[in-house]
Order: structure tokens, then C-alpha cells, then sequence
């Protein structure tokens, strides 16, 4: 691990300013993705700004009747919420399939969404990598590529989110909320935060430099019967070959996010128009256009039948009410 300079920030502003003016500064919160990359010196970061003292770690009723999201929220508590476990059971099932315990009492919401990819190119400084070094090359494309894209890649990167939570958080079209350094606010719908490839892979999502994530707004409760099915390696602390978030309402309509395909969470809304077609036809819009290899072709199929046996157990139980 290279030195680095330490900082803990007073305020929001004064943190997106920090990071903002020093060339190669990062946020830390809980570190758990971080410190990784550190140690094998792929990020490299000149400064770590501290925002573990800015309080953001609520989780609040909104006025329209959804929640608010602190972003130093840990994801065990985010989990654990009452609110969240009744009305939003496929964020805390997604959750609770994500990680390790230790990991979850640690790990943040900000951070979880900003978690790095887990492609094993990316993190050996051995082989070539567009996303770690730009221009360099993408060794996975012609590589082993078992747990790799086969949606929304791209000629210079096939990697995939690791994020179960982000999946959820992309079936419950939540809001990020952010502030800049200019101390402007915004907020940005989860569809577009998290970017596709293309020819710049190494900018994962749609963030100003030192733009901070203050919270994550959920809407409303959407109702229905929520399900979060991860399908892995193995039984615990693996991360998914495809997981598969689905809310089904009482009138067979529903909304349906895949994880472990692309580089986003992965949801085609024009496919959710297809639910009452049955789970082939949401499928086949949801993978149109997939590009796989020997190895990873075996994620379109496994798609298919874990959708399935989502769609069939949540229209059942939400027959029953």
C-alpha cells in the first residue's frame, strides 16, 4: 500500500471540495471495497477524505410517503429495518444474500453502490485492463470469462457489477442524492447512475469528481410480492453468476432487475410488459441482443429458469394475498 494522506471531513461541502481540488483524493466510509484495491496497489489515491463523521446514517420517512436512505447507512441495518424488511423485501433480501456479516456491519449504502467490479483481470496488475488502466486492453475478452457479461458489454469491457443491493435498489427506481462541489444538490434516478462501458469503462457511474452521495431516496411502496433469488458458486460470500429481483402485484403485472449479466444492475421495463406473457417471453426481451462466449453462455439459460421459478412462486403467493 502506497502512503497517502488522511482527512476527516466537517461537513458534505467540505468534503466534495476536498476531493474535488486534490488530484486523485477518494471518500472513505466503510472501506471495505477500498482498502482491498489499496493493498494491491490499484487504486492508489494521494488522500482519503473521512466521511464517516457527517452523521448520514439515518434512515427517515419521506414526505410522499417512501424512505430515506443515509448514505453511511450500514447494510446490515438497512437490512434489519422494520420499514425496509415490510415494504421493501427484496432490498433487505438482497442484502442479506450480498457479503459476509462482518462485511454487512461494515460496508456502507454509498459504498455498495460504488463498489468496484470483481472481474479477476481488473484485479491482476499482471494482465491488460481498460477499466483499472485505460487504452491498455481488456485480457478478459478472449480470456475465461465464466462469470463475465453477456448483456451491454462492450469491444473494450465485458465486466459485471458485483452488487446485489444495487439490483434492488434498480427494481425500486431509487433516487441517489448528492451533493457537489460547488455545493449544488442533485438527484439522480438509479436507471442512470451506473453507466455501460463503451470505450471509457474506468467511469463507472454518472459522479462529478468530488460529487458525495448524501442518501438514497426509495418511493413509495409498490406492495405486491417481493423476491430476491441469487444463484452462486456457493451457499455464502460468493458473488452471483446471476441473481434475479422481481415484485409481482395481485394483477400478475411486475417489475423484474437481473444482476450478474452486465455492468449495471440490469432492468429492460419494455419486458416487464411481457409478464403476462409468462416468464419465457420477459425473459427473451430481457436477454435480446446477449453476446456470450463457451463459457458464459450458460448465464442466458440460468436466467430463464431462475426468473421462472421467481415468477411462479411470487404470482402464487400473490394469488394467495
Amino acid at each position: 500500500m502506497k502512503a497517502f494522506t488522511y482527512q476527516r471531513a466537517s461537513s458534505p461541502a467540505q468534503a466534495a471540495q476536498l476531493v474535488a481540488r486534490t488530484p486523485n483524493a477518494r471518500f472513505i466510509a466503510g472501506g471495505t471495497n477500498l482498502l482491498d484495491l489499496m493493498k494491491l496497489e490499484i487504486e492508489t489515491p494521494t488522500t482519503l477524505v473521512d466521511v464517516n463523521g457527517l452523521g448520514f446514517d439515518k434512515i427517515e420517512a419521506t414526505q410522499d410517503g417512501g424512505l430515506r436512505v443515509g448514505a453511511l447507512v450500514r447494510n446490515t441495518d438497512l437490512a434489519a429495518d422494520a420499514r425496509v424488511r415490510k415494504d421493501y423485501a427484496v432490498l433487505s433480501r438482497a442484502l442479506l444474500a450480498g457479503a459476509s456479516t462482518q462485511l454487512r456491519n461494515k460496508a456502507t449504502t454509498s459504498g455498495n453502490l460504488l463498489q468496484r467490479t470483481r472481474c479477476p483481470y481488473f484485479y491482476d496488475t499482471a494482465q491488460k485492463c481498460n477499466k483499472r488502466q485505460p487504452g491498455s486492453g481488456c485480457a478478459a475478452i478472449g480470456g475465461f470469462t465464466r462469470h463475465h457479461a453477456v448483456v451491454g458489454a462492450s469491444e473494450a469491457c465485458i465486466a459485471t457489477h458485483p452488487s446485489d443491493m444495487a439490483v434492488a435498489m434498480r427494481l425500486l427506481d431509487a433516487e441517489v442524492e448528492t451533493v457537489k462541489a460547488d455545493g449544488s444538490m442533485r438527484s439522480i434516478p438509479i436507471a442512470d447512475f451506473h453507466r455501460l462501458p463503451g470505450n471509457t469503462p474506468h467511469i463507472e457511474t454518472v459522479l462529478e469528481p468530488g460529487e458525495l452521495i448524501l442518501s438514497v431516496k426509495l418511493p413509495k411502496p409498490l406492495g405486491g410480492v417481493h423476491a430476491y433469488r441469487k444463484v452462486r458458486d456457493r451457499a455464502s460470500y460468493a458473488f452471483a453468476l446471476v441473481s434475479v429481483a422481481t415484485v409481482i402485484l395481485p394483477d400478475g403485472s411486475g417489475r423484474v432487475a437481473v444482476g450478474g449479466v452486465a455492468h449495471k444492475p440490469w432492468r429492460v421495463e419494455e419486458a416487464e410488459r411481457q409478464m403476462t406473457q409468462g416468464a419465457r417471453a420477459v425473459h427473451d426481451r430481457l436477454m435480446a441482443g446477449a453476446r456470450t462466449t463457451d463459457d458464459n453462455a450458460f448465464k442466458v439459460a440460468l436466467v430463464q429458469r431462475t426468473l421462472a421459478e421467481a415468477l411462479a412462486n411470487s404470482s402464487s403467493a400473490a394469488k394467495k394475498g
